[in-house]
């Protein structure tokens, strides 16, 4: 694995460590070791829809997430009647439009996703430690911005 801080320049070096640690993160064997760790046995992409359906508040419609995962709607309607099936969410009526769906989050998947949050958290935390929590703000609030900037020039035009 390259070394992700030996470039020079600042935005070439942060380009190489976001590159290191998507790689890092997004392995199979990491997602399985954090979701053990938690008592959960859900899969990566079961969770991030739980997370997308956590920040619209808890219910959403299928097209709202499959833009805000960035995924066609078909995919979301599959992975909604596994998750379903689970007792993770549960489809209601949407009471503007009779012939749409909103999906809404249980409190079990609820439950689940806090568990795989905590032991997130806990891990980020270890890994954090001896920095500021000022240092750490304006991490997220630089990973914040590239989110939105992904999502605008990828995700939503």
């Amino acid at each position: 694995m390259p070394d992700p801080g030996r470039d020079q320049d600042p935005t070439a070096a942060l380009q190489r460590v976001l590159a290191t640690l998507s790689y890092l993160l997004t392995r199979s064997r990491a997602h399985e070791r954090q979701a053990a760790r938690a008592g959960v046995t859900a899969a990566r992409s079961d969770l991030w829809l739980l997370m997308a359906l956590e920040d619209s508040g808890g219910v959403s419609r299928v097209g709202d997430l499959a833009d805000l995962l960035m995924v066609e709607p078909p995919h979301v309607t599959r992975q909604i009647g596994q998750l379903e099936s689970q007792d993770l969410v549960a489809r209601t009526p949407d009471s503007l439009d009779r012939r749409a769906r909103k999906v809404a989050i249980t409190p079990h998947g609820k439950a689940i996703l806090n568990r795989l949050q905590k032991t997130s958290q806990a891990g980020l935390h270890e890994a954090l430690a001896g920095f500021d929590d000022a240092d750490i703000a304006t991490t997220v609030a630089v990973l914040n911005h590239l989110v939105a900037h992904a999502r605008e020039k990828h995700g939503r035009s």
